[in-house]
């Protein structure tokens, strides 16, 4: 484990668990390098009163997962409920983006509103750090600031997931899996024989469970009926339920014929969904993307900088510049932060969804995060 992501063994952690092979490891490895001040503790964030008609959630496996770790290591296990939390923080804002025809990214903001927000805020008199199982490095330069790296595995890689989060969050966790790759750990579970090691990894948003996405956006905004319109003709193609479950680049799902179709924009006033046929989908790309709020960790892009981004979360990294808009504009907008720029890339991409996150590289360096607008 990189010594650098490490504070001092007298140092009090807070463990996450989540009854997976990534937080058992985790706890394993600090309990390993003489940490003994270590309190582990699941979160409960399962909405069972309002989604219990649509399926189940594995939680109480999970916590016993957990738990048969937390036991095997002679670690004090809590339960921590933050179902309130998480409904007001991160539900609502995925529906509230989901009605205004943006693609939302929940696990942004489960990261920054409740694992290193909401918990943080429940247990920092008790606590120094908070350590979870998240494939990310941190290092602390000569100043003293940590700052958020990538790691080696380039498709686990979950910098995208926490480039939102600010410098002081960033200061106060650590990541004990972030310097391996997934076959690492699983190889370490089993070596371990840790109770979880052959558990698959989690799908989906986490506190869904085993529910499936449309099902959760049917229950809170229904169906209506409306028209998938081919963008590069006008014509009208089929029908859907509703915008709110489709999201720019999807491909899956349309139920139209002499495919592949793309879905490439959305008329919220009108209900319309607008498809382009996958012979027309490089016309459809873009070189630039607005975007802001802006959040940066430390030092932002210089005006032109040339960097690496993430335009959605996967081992794909593409080359861009990031260019300041014209003063007067919203630069000062308390509305957009850090102010708007123009992302503009080296080569065109046709997936660009408003809602989702243009995440900026230095080298391996997650520098942050802006949102498309």
């Amino acid at each position: 484990m990189d010594t650098q992501s490490l504070p001092d063994t007298r140092a009090r952690i807070g463990v996450l668990v989540s009854g997976g092979v990534d937080s058992a490891v985790s706890l394993t490895r600090l309990v390993r390098n003489g940490f003994r001040t270590l309190t582990a503790y699941y979160l409960k964030i399962w909405l069972e009163d309002e989604l219990s008609g649509l399926g189940e959630c594995p939680w109480e496996e999970d916590l016993a997962f957990a738990r048969a770790v937390c036991e095997r290591l002679d670690v004090p296990l809590r339960v921590v409920p933050l179902q309130l939390e998480y409904y007001e923080r991160v539900v609502q804002y995925v529906l509230d983006e989901l009605r205004v025809g943006r693609t939302p990214s929940p696990d942004v903001f489960c990261n920054q509103r409740i694992k290193f927000g909401a918990f943080w805020d429940a247990v920092r008199s008790e606590q120094d750090y908070v350590a979870s199982g998240h494939y990310a490095q941190l290092r602390v330069d000569s100043e003293g600031k940590a700052r958020l790296y990538r790691a080696p595995d380039p498709v686990k890689d979950q910098t995208y997931f926490l480039s939102h989060l600010s410098a002081d969050q960033l200061s106060r966790l650590v990541f004990p899996i972030g310097d391996l790759t997934k076959r690492e750990v699983r190889s370490l579970a089993a070596l371990l024989d840790l109770p979880p090691c052959g558990r698959p990894d989690s799908q989906g948003i986490c506190f869904l469970g085993r529910i499936r996405y449309p099902d959760f956006v049917r229950y809170y905004l229904g169906e209506r009926t409306g028209r998938i319109v081919e963008t590069d003709t006008g014509r009208t193609l089929g029908e859907h339920r509703g915008y709110w479950f489709y999201t720019v680049g999807q491909r899956q799902g349309l139920g139209l014929g002499g495919g592949p179709w793309y879905v490439v924009g959305k008329d919220v006033a009108e209900n319309v969904v607008f498809v382009s046929h996958a012979s027309n989908i490089d016309s459809r790309a873009v070189r630039r993307i607005p975007v802001g709020p802006c959040s940066w960790l430390h030092e932002p892009p210089d005006d032109g900088e040339l960097l690496e981004v993430k335009l959605r979360h996967g081992p794909r990294m593409a080359a861009a510049r990031f260019r300041r808009e014209a003063a007067g504009t919203d630069l000062a907008s308390a509305e957009y932060g850090a102010g708007r720029w123009l992302v503009e890339l080296d080569e065109p991409d046709s997936g660009v969804a408003p809602g989702q996150f243009v995440v900026g590289y230095r080298g391996d360096e997650c520098i942050g995060a802006a949102a498309i607008r």
